[in-house]
């Protein structure tokens, strides 16, 4: 089985967050030794669903965190049994299974009870009485399982088996006066011991070592509408065995059931389990349909989720529960920041204007060619994360495999941006929340927190009716999330200029970073484009002598 490799960007992702994760997890597909599943850590910005539109690809699976759930866990396998089965199929279940539980489940699939070994057990030390079967509801086909029986005589209305189970071992003038009527008979191949039962309005004759009845005695028993069995058991075996026909419903544990989903985390499970003495818990799909059992065995494991990170090394910007994971590889363009992890991994970080420039070198390291959507993808967030080649992260290697990355795409390369940018700057109908949630990411200078969101747009004058708004909801998340500094980046692509809308403890010392004064909290930074190169380092050059101040 191959190992299973999660691959994702950052949270908030952008264009070459996703299109790097989708490009690279073709690229380990291809090479066949795991199973890469790329992987999103929150909701995809309009250009970003243009270019997946436009080339025809998958978006990625939305996933909150890489901590293990039952789900990531080998737990059993078991399919789950009817209530109306024996107990003596149950068990052999169970053995055929090695399992000592089954869960049990109604027409729908859904759970309605458990049953174990220990069930089963208890109820035989408990001791039935001998009118089990009737109280138990049980059929006559568990019973001619049970019993490897031969139908000898069914009637096409049975009768409920309300009566006891009676052995016919004694002279029968002694046993004349009970009362039989409904109740099951097991006999041997004696006439007088058959006549007799026949005659007492029972409800099933069980004849033991394969004994026969003769013809006339199966007129009287279609005339009685009464049901015969032949079974090659003796009679000690018979009466020993025909208690175990009983259904499942009659023994199994229905009250205070304890039941986990497939995504419950593991964490969760061992407080759950360490709370109840169950041996067995079912486990269910997210249709609520019974999909195995877990047991405390299956918790003891040092399995971990693997996990490829690209687009990002910062643990603030990286999935729930990473420090849970196994981390076996880190694919960015941006400053070494605080991953760590505990093993020696692949780590390539090389400065270009995108991470899916990288990507895309692998490919061609290797002697592959992606395929016309993945190339068209590759070059798409080259565009985007470089601006079209006009920000000054991009790199003569950027401009070299977009090229190429194009030509296989068989798309013009100024025609698609200009299509791309409109279609994801456009922000008609977009919500301030959606906007600062849009491409949001957290920096930490020293001991200060600095969040940026950049919105890319070829009409900044579209804000002005949320600008206030805007800023309020700016204010309340900086104190919210200790944002000494929180900045809203209104990128103008073929301006090449950024309005920056600011708030915080220190907005004013990001303006002067630029060598600019705030006016209703905002300033213009002409040629400001990339957030990384031309927007973290100058306000860390101001605000670091002011945090030791």
């Amino acid at each position: 089985m191959k190992d299973i490799v999660y691959i994702t960007g950052h949270k908030n992702p952008d264009s070459d967050s996703i299109c790097a994760a989708l490009a690279y997890a073709d690229f380990k597909n291809g090479n066949g030794d795991v199973e890469a599943i790329p992987i999103r850590l929150g909701e995809m910005n309009l250009e970003t669903k243009f270019i997946l539109n436009y080339f025809g690809v998958k978006a990625p699976r939305l996933v909150e965190t890489v901590r293990l759930s039952v789900e990531d866990l080998n737990f059993d396998k078991v399919a789950p049994i009817s209530a109306d089965i024996s107990l003596r199929m149950a068990l052999n279940i169970m053995k055929k299974n090695n399992i000592n539980s089954l869960p049990v489940v109604d027409d729908d699939e859904r759970i309605i009870g458990i049953v174990t070994v220990s069930d089963i057990i208890q109820n035989y030390i408990d001791v039935w009485d001998n009118t089990v079967l009737g109280k138990a509801g049980t059929s006559i086909d568990n019973i001619i399982d049970t019993l490897s029986a031969n139908p000898v005589l069914i009637p096409d209305k049975i009768k409920e088996m309300t009566g006891k189970i009676s052995i016919l071992a004694m002279d029968l003038p002694s046993i004349k006066d009970n009362d039989f009527e409904n109740s099951v008979i097991i006999c041997g191949d004696r006439r007088d011991s058959q006549e007799f039962a026949l005659n007492n309005d029972i409800a099933l004759m069980i004849v033991t070592g394969n004994g026969g009845v003769d013809e006339d005695l199966l007129e009287l028993a279609k005339e009685k509408n009464i049901a015969i069995l032949s079974t090659p058991y003796d009679t000690f075996m018979t009466s020993r065995l025909i208690t175990q026909s009983v259904p499942v419903s009659h023994a199994m544990t229905t009250d205070n059931l304890v039941v986990f989903e497939l995504d419950d985390l593991v964490d969760d499970v061992k407080v759950q389990m360490s709370q109840t003495r169950f041996r067995s818990y079912p486990v269910i799909d997210h249709n609520k349909r019974v999909v195995g059992l877990i047991s405390r065995y299956h918790l003891i494991s040092s399995m971990k989720k693997k996990v490829i990170l690209v687009d990002h090394n910062e643990r603030s910007q990286s999935v729930d529960g990473l420090e849970e994971s196994e981390i076996l590889e880190i694919i960015d363009h941006h400053r070494v920041a605080d991953v760590f992890t505990g093993n020696p991994i692949y780590f390539r970080n090389e400065p270009v204007g995108s991470t899916s420039t990288i990507i895309a070198s692998i490919f061609f390291e290797n002697g592959r060619r992606p395929s016309k959507k993945i190339a068209g993808i590759l070059a798409a967030a080259i565009i985007s994360d470089t601006l079209l080649l006009k920000s000054p992260t991009a790199t003569n290697t950027d401009k070299m495999m977009l090229e190429r990355l194009a030509r296989i795409a068989d798309i013009d390369i100024d025609k698609f941006a200009e299509e791309m940018f409109k279609a994801g700057t456009s922000l008609t109908g977009r919500t301030p929340q959606e906007l600062l949630n849009q491409d949001f990411k957290a920096f930490t200078i020293k001991s200060e927190k600095i969040g940026i969101s950049q919105v890319y747009t070829m009409d900044p004058e579209s804000l002005s009716d949320m600008r206030e708004e805007l800023i309020s909801i700016m204010e309340e998340r900086a104190r919210e999330y200790g944002y000494s500094i929180f900045i809203l980046m209104l990128t103008d692509i073929f301006n090449q200029a950024s309005e920056m809308i600011v708030v915080g403890e220190h907005k004013d010392l990001a303006a002067r970073a630029f060598g600019k004064t705030l006016e209703n909290n905002s300033f213009l930074a002409p040629g400001v484009l990339s957030r990384k190169k031309q927007v973290v380092p100058p306000i860390t050059e101001v605000l670091s002598p002011a945090i030791d101040s």
